[in-house]
């Protein structure tokens, strides 16, 4: 990682009115959660159509019980956020980001502290009603199906049918969240890119509609990217080596 290009990456993001995150599964992997598209990753050990909107429609109870089963064995127990999430919460703090567009549905990011998340799959840690629409704090649903509970569970307030507030297949992804990101990164004067490879869309578009009303592309990835050619800044190093580093500099170095 060049400390030179470093530096002006960092003076980049600390001089910009507008800077903006999106984050993919790069960002979770080092706190233990699996990638679920690569090689070895989740949808290699489970059936992506068991988990289609379809399988939801037809058969809820078996869609929840293997859910359930997933869930528990992707996140388990005492998954935290690491450092690539503090540093990206502690940069909206001081004023040097604005928000974060998120692929990710675990969460991390608002439990490291940042506030103004996008979560354009949704969140895995809450539930919704197919009725009402009212969402709710998914773990005790979870745990009255773990514990030989009615599946699906339903919604408290009408009695409906409760579904994991994520995008499963098949689903459209939630309006607002496009058009959020579609604004945040339109209106970007820098855009840092962690944890994407940047082959899923609508998300992949996101970077390039901020390149092209100028701003200035910063990418942390493992590997080439689809907009590397245009970043003018692409750090191919795991982002929680190069986080703090970025923030060291973006912090202390003006």
């Amino acid at each position: 990682m060049d400390e030179t290009e470093l530096r002006f990456a960092a003076g980049a993001i600390r001089d910009a009115d507008s800077v903006v995150a999106m984050t993919g599964a790069g960002v979770s992997t080092p706190s233990g959660i699996p990638d679920f598209r690569s090689e070895g990753g989740i949808w290699d050990q489970y059936d992506p159509m068991d988990f289609h909107i379809s399988r939801f429609e037809s058969d809820p109870e078996g869609f929840w019980r293997d859910r359930i089963g997933m869930v528990d064995a992707v996140f388990g127990d005492g998954v935290e956020p690491n450092s690539a999430h503090e540093v990206l919460a502690d940069l909206e703090r001081e004023g040097h980001l604005d928000a974060v567009i998120t692929q990710n549905i675990d969460g991390l990011h608002q439990r490291a502290g940042s506030e103004e998340v996008v979560e354009i799959h949704g969140n895995g840690g809450r539930v919704v009603c197919t009725d009402c629409r009212k969402r709710y704090d998914a773990e005790p649903h979870f745990e009255s199906v773990r514990e030989g509970g009615p599946a699906p569970p339903t919604c408290p307030s009408c009695d409906g049918t409760l579904k994991p507030d994520t995008v499963l297949f098949g689903e459209q992804l939630p309006e607002y969240a496009l058009y959020r990101s579609q604004a945040l990164a339109e209106g970007a004067d820098a855009f840092l890119v962690v944890g994407s490879s940047l082959t899923v869309e609508p998300a992949a578009s996101f970077p390039r509609t901020a390149a092209g009303k100028g701003a200035t592309l910063v990418v942390v990835n493992l590997d080439s990217t689809t907009v590397s050619d245009r970043a003018e800044y692409d750090f191919r190093v795991d982002v929680v080596d190069a986080l703090p580093r970025l923030r060291r500099e973006v912090l202390d170095g003006g």
